[in-house]
């Protein structure tokens, strides 16, 4: 199945609890932000994170990038009131934390219709957690509503009793089952943070990972990544201009019969034409967003 053109190369926290920060939010050049009420809000905080986060959705001045709203636990004190406040504020899309099942996400769905979020309100899962891994496919075929898988690798790391590596080789697997069920449900997925904000050398060959995995792009915790996570999950000038060349190609063949052609010595077939096709919509989705923003 096939995902959405809609870029999500920069994901960005934005602590709810920090007015600044979500004020801040609205000149970034991320593709999308998660406003956070959950693990950026201390317990004493929650109130006041979610009223801020609700009052700075509904007044808008964010342009076209995707906002996301990280959620407490539907089990946690603060939850169901998190639910409730966000459903009608106008953001894009609810991100639930510690998805382990379709059941957890049937749940939220069923809450999000009571509490009159619109239909193209989206659900987000964190995939943080052993048995989110293990049911991984399940989650991502639960709702229709769902758009996107967000990696937690940070409590990933946690959980699995391993190590943050340069390589991550301990994830690896987690990332790999996670990907797997996206792609099967059409769902677009993004990679976890990278921690160490001095080590900008580690964060640029994470995000290189990250791509050549199969993530439509990463999640940060600072403005400061965003402009090198752009770069490497967006395609570039190159791939664009050969991508073009490709669908001519091959649509010039097809009018000749032929199923194949071959450009610059390499044998084209459909399915690097629905890959082209694909970057071409991306790059496009980018500059509409770009567009809007400046």
């Amino acid at each position: 199945m096939a995902t959405s053109a809609r870029p999500r190369r920069s994901v960005l926290y934005m602590p709810g609890a920090n007015a600044r920060a979500l004020e801040k939010g609205r000149g970034l050049p991320a593709d999308a932000l998660i406003l956070d009420l959950e693990d950026a809000v201390a317990p004493d905080a929650k109130a006041l994170a979610r009223q801020q986060v609700v009052e700075a959705v509904k007044a808008g001045g964010y342009g076209e990038r995707e906002l996301i709203v990280r959620i407490n636990g539907l089990d946690s004190p603060w939850g169901h009131d998190d639910l409730t406040a966000v459903a009608t504020c106008g953001a894009d899309a609810i991100l639930l934390p510690k998805v382990e099942s379709a059941a957890m996400v049937h749940d939220l769905e069923m809450q999000m219709v009571g509490a009159g979020a619109p239909g193209e309100m989206a659900i987000m899962c964190m995939m943080e957690t052993p048995l989110g891994m293990l049911r991984a496919a399940e989650v991502a075929a639960a709702s229709k509503r769902l758009s996107c898988l967000v990696m937690g690798t940070s409590d990933l790391v946690k959980e699995l009793q391993a190590s943050h590596t340069d390589a991550r080789l301990p994830v690896l697997t987690s990332l790999g089952l996670c990907l797997l069920a996206a792609r099967a449900f059409g769902l677009s997925i993004v990679d976890g943070v990278h921690l160490d904000l001095d080590d900008d050398q580690g964060f640029a060959e994470a995000c290189a990972q990250g791509r050549e995995l199969g993530f439509d792009g990463k999640t940060l915790i600072h403005p400061k990544t965003i402009a090198k996570a752009n770069e490497v999950f967006g395609p570039s000038a190159e791939e664009i201009g050969y991508s073009n060349k490709i669908i001519a190609a091959h649509a010039a063949a097809g009018k000749e019969g032929k199923g194949v052609v071959l450009v610059d010595g390499k044998l084209i077939e459909n399915l690097h034409v629905e890959n082209a096709k694909r970057l071409v919509a991306l790059d496009a989705a980018i500059k509409a967003l770009e567009a809007a923003a400046s």
